[in-house]
């Protein structure tokens, strides 16, 4: 779910004219809580965060009840159980999370093969070759959160509109567990309301100097001349910017092609500059990817990482391994080093991600290397049993661990890594 600013302006009906809004962004509320809460009914109503126990690791879902409290995804889980200690925090379970969301993928599939995976729990849809099977794309909507609803028990937001930028930012308005139509007419309407702060791209930093030339919103935005955008922003930035307060968002929706590749992501709203902070999101992010590469018995030989900046500027470093690997260790060690050498942006990084390609089966036949020991990879299988077992906050990296707080952190010991 995206954590950019909302406009209680935008919360309305835009006219009912859906002839030319073909593009229809699905987003899962709350996707992990929501599939906790398929199994823990009990806990409806109360904050709920998924994410490690103990103060260990970063918050990977929050329930709407702990959004209230300031909860974001990302967060470390000491600062989220500062801000919601009452919080109810459940373990991570990707093997879960991803069983539910191919369930829900198929259920668009059913709709258009034109389908773009953004991610486990979100996708754009084009449905103009299905009006005529299923009728006019307000109709598809409600039929595809009625039948999430009905077949897998979890609540989806829709926006529709006539570009893939404008139907996300519809479908953030649309939240919770709602539909929201921007026709095509009333794009620039729509977008006037909105806070500049809602536009991808916009940081905190980015809204400052927006704001010290008095734009605070879409509609002062779009009025600005492009090249005063430039002194403000910079070329690559203004223009991008100036195009999305118009609505303009050529991009089509690309249908998601085969795997060939295991990775995972983190957009940050309030954007990250503490490098330490930065370098643990990467490391669970790598433990993420292991993992997920040991349960579908591939190894990786590829390491990518990905990491976008406040302005939005998105850069990848990558660096191929001499052998396949299913583990964390070898992976971040790869990660770590790309990171040293990547600068922080101006304004801190706004994403993060680390993915493995290269992918290979153990039973295609890999060469390994003459000295490798089939032990080293005992520790990480082991707590991959633990956890199955037992649940994903039962075992943690110790670098993952949240240091104690600085008035209870005896003088003598360090902080752990």
């Amino acid at each position: 779910m995206s954590r950019a600013p909302r406009a209680d302006a935008a919360r309305r009906s835009w006219g009912d004219d859906d002839s030319a809004t073909p593009i229809l962004h699905v987003d899962m509320d709350a996707f992990f809580a929501s599939v906790e809460l398929l199994e823990h009914p009990e806990l409806a109503g109360r904050p709920v965060i998924v994410g490690g126990r103990d103060g260990r690791g970063v918050v990977s879902a929050a329930s709407y009840e702990a959004r209230e409290f300031g909860v974001t995804s990302a967060m470390p889980m000491n600062e989220a159980m500062r801000r919601c200690p009452q919080a109810v925090v459940l373990p991570v379970r990707h093997d879960v999370y991803s069983a539910v969301s191919r369930r829900v993928m198929g259920i668009f599939a059913e709709v258009t093969p034109v389908v773009e995976r953004v991610s486990v729990d979100e996708a754009f849809l084009d449905v103009s070759g299905a009006r005529r099977r299923m009728g006019p794309p307000v109709a598809i909507g409600r039929w595809i959160r009625s039948e999430v609803r009905r077949r897998v028990g979890v609540p989806a937001s829709v926006g529709i509109a006539s570009t893939k930028f404008v139907a996300k930012l519809a479908s953030a308005h649309a939240k919770p567990d709602g539909l929201l139509l921007i026709p095509a007419t009333a794009t620039q309407d729509f977008l006037n309301v909105l806070p500049v702060g809602a536009l991808w791209g916009v940081g905190e930093k980015s809204a400052q100097a927006l704001a010290r030339w008095g734009i605070t919103d879409v509609r002062q935005l779009a009025a600005t001349d492009v090249r005063r955008l430039e002194r403000i922003l910079g070329p690559a930035a203004a223009r991008h910017l100036h195009d999305l307060s118009h609505g303009i968002d050529p991009r089509p929706v690309q249908p998601e092609r085969e795997e060939k590749s295991v990775g995972t992501e983190t957009t940050f709203f309030e954007y990250v500059t503490d490098r330490n902070h930065a370098r643990r999101v990467l490391l669970d992010q790598t433990h993420q990817c292991a993992a997920r590469l040991r349960a579908g018995r591939v190894r990786g030989r590829v390491v990518v990482l990905k990491a976008r900046g406040a302005d939005f500027v998105t850069v990848t470093r990558s660096r191929t391994l001499g052998a396949p690997t299913d583990l964390a260790r070898d992976l971040f060690a790869v990660v770590e080093s790309l990171f040293a050498a990547l600068p922080t942006p101006g304004g801190g990084f706004r994403l993060l991600g680390v993915r493995v390609e290269g992918l290979s089966r153990g039973d295609d036949g890999v060469q390994l290397l003459l000295d490798e020991d089939p032990r080293r990879g005992a520790p990480e299988r082991a707590a991959d049993a633990v956890r199955q077992r037992w649940g994903g906050g039962a075992l943690t990296p110790a670098s993952l661990l949240s240091p104690p707080e600085p008035s209870a952190q005896p003088p003598e010991r360090g902080r752990p890594t």
